[in-house]
């Protein structure tokens, strides 16, 4: 979409936005999350900039330029365009804020059988996963290993509100599982094993590695 009145005041310079649009069904954060890092990993293959934007936009006006309609959401749009060279001020202040070139600990974040038992070894598709975006960098999955198969959970941030219709931390755990994805083969199934979890800590998929 092109048009003059679509902007985000922490971008600057943009002409061009990619938007998209799901369905209000089940699981429609961690489709929408999947397909669209799909997108921007492909434009980041080929030289082309990208940014999430699910915030600092003005959403009714993105929504109608969208034509979203009523059993549908708009979720994230991200500006296209080659990037600058340089680093403005105010994306300076906002890696830093959010320390947007850090991450937890491997064994904060992956398990093993439960999750009392970090997973005490390197595997790749995990550490793709440690390093994928997710908003305010807050990093909302967790991976339990049973033997081939890896669980995804969303630790929800304990009073966090996007003050939407749908769970932004949820669309992090289609990033996850993306990012997993592209650097293993699996099977994909939605079947909750079970594994005791706390208050905080929601089963989303299972990817059975091949």
């Amino acid at each position: 979409m092109e048009d003059d009145t679509l902007s985000s005041p922490v971008i600057e310079g943009e002409d061009f936005y990619i938007a998209a649009k799901v369905p209000r069904v089940g699981h429609c954060e961690e489709a929408f999350g999947y397909s669209f890092e799909k997108m921007v990993l492909y434009a980041e293959s080929i030289g082309i900039g990208t940014t999430w934007i699910g915030g600092t936009l003005n959403r009714e006006m993105f929504e109608k330029a969208a034509e979203t309609g009523d059993d549908e959401f708009m979720m994230i749009v991200t500006p296209v365009g080659y990037p600058s060279d340089t680093q403005s001020k105010v994306d300076i202040n906002l890696r830093s804020m959010v320390r947007g070139d850090e991450r937890l600990p491997s064994d904060e974040l992956f398990f093993e059988g439960d999750f009392n038992t970090p997973l005490d070894c390197e595997i790749e598709s995990l550490e793709a996963v440690r390093w994928a975006p997710s908003a305010a960098n807050r990093q909302p999955w967790r991976i339990v290993k049973v033997e081939d198969d890896y669980h995804f959970y969303v630790r929800h941030t304990e009073g966090y509100s996007s003050g939407v219709d749908w769970q932004v931390q949820k669309i992090d755990l289609g990033i996850a599982i993306c990012h997993f994805m592209c650097v293993t083969d699996g099977e994909f199934t939605i079947d909750d094993p079970g594994i005791e979890t706390d208050e905080y800590t929601e089963y989303i998929a299972t990817v059975r590695s091949s």
